[in-house]
């Protein structure tokens, strides 16, 4: 990422991880939702320059004031953007906060759009850069991260939660256990929650089903490559951008405008398809066992490094 960027990544990350923890880090959805509220007022205060005395609204404030210095007359409006994709992130989190699962595979990849893709715009509008093509392949690679982040949480949610210590020293669970796969998926593949509780990876069809969720975020990364190689080599994308006039994907058409150096400015962001691909190399090797798969290791910092040497994901 580079350097005047990583303040604003980190925020990001460090923002996301808050909300996702926030149904295990509670005793019950009360304090949930007021948790959320804090986090709501808080980004608000931080946008309009009054940040709380919290570390990931001090570091996005910092962020932000810096950002200012570089962008000048164009400072407001960048800022305006990433307000616009942090709320959004912060509305979804909410509105996901109990762990109900997808209704369906579309569903899913629209969660994945509203957070993993959100949090890439976010990180794009800090550069700054607005550009149709890159938010298009950070789209995509955003949709995989965030498929790929729920086939990950399986062995996590579907396992008995650890007990929560309230302040008064009481422990209390912070959740019941969870399967967030699509249930579309689930139905046609014939797998049954509570046997999924109950017997982890030997419930009957549970891999099939992951399979083939899983099969849809390999397409997304799939379709970023063969963006990718068509905009590197001077042609259009092949497709249409399915969000462009949604939020703030809003463009203004330069003549003089270079699809490849941009594509070269938005890179490290592009860099998240890396992680998500290995993962699913690993749970292709485990016979699509989310249960079994095992760590990169170094494998991850290598792949990372060649990516980005050689400007391919």
């Amino acid at each position: 990422m580079p350097p005047p960027v990583q303040d604003t990544y980190a925020a990001l990350r460090a923002l996301n991880l808050e909300l996702v923890r926030l149904p295990e880090m509670v005793s019950n959805p009360t304090i949930g939702v007021m948790r959320m509220k804090f986090w709501h007022e808080s980004i608000e205060k931080t946008f309009s320059g009054q940040p709380p005395r919290e570390p990931i609204c001090i570091l996005l404030h910092q962020a932000l004031q810096q950002l200012s210095q570089r962008a000048g007359a164009g400072g407001s409006s960048t800022t305006k953007s990433i307000k616009f994709w942090v709320s959004r992130l912060i509305r979804t989190r909410e509105r996901h906060m109990d762990n109900r699962p997808f209704a369906t595979l579309a569903a899913l990849e629209d969660y994945a759009e509203h957070t993993y893709s959100t949090m890439l715009y976010a990180t794009l509008a800090s550069m700054p850069l607005r550009s149709m093509h890159v938010d298009h392949l950070a789209s995509h690679i955003g949709k995989a991260c965030g498929i790929v982040a729920v086939l990950r949480g399986v062995p996590v949610l579907a396992s008995p939660a650890q007990p929560v210590q309230t302040p008064s020293g009481l422990e209390t669970p912070s959740r019941n256990q969870a399967l967030l796969l699509p249930l579309d998926i689930l139905a046609e593949e014939g797998v049954v929650e509570e046997h999924v509780f109950r017997q982890g990876p030997n419930a009957p069809g549970l891999q099939d089903a992951v399979f083939r969720v899983a099969t849809r975020a390999n397409d997304h990364l799939i379709t970023a490559r063969e963006m990718l190689k068509r905009l590197k080599a001077g042609q259009d994308p092949g497709h249409d951008f399915e969000h462009q006039g949604e939020g703030e994907h809003q463009y203004q058409y330069d003549e003089e405008s270079d699809t490849a150096r941009d594509v070269r400015r938005g890179f490290g962001v592009l860099l998240e398809a890396v992680p998500a691909a290995q993962w699913l190399l690993n749970l292709e090797k485990a016979n699509f066992d989310p249960f079994a798969v095992k760590s990169s290791g170094w494998r991850l910092p290598w792949g990372i490094w060649q990516a980005l040497s050689k400007e391919r994901i």
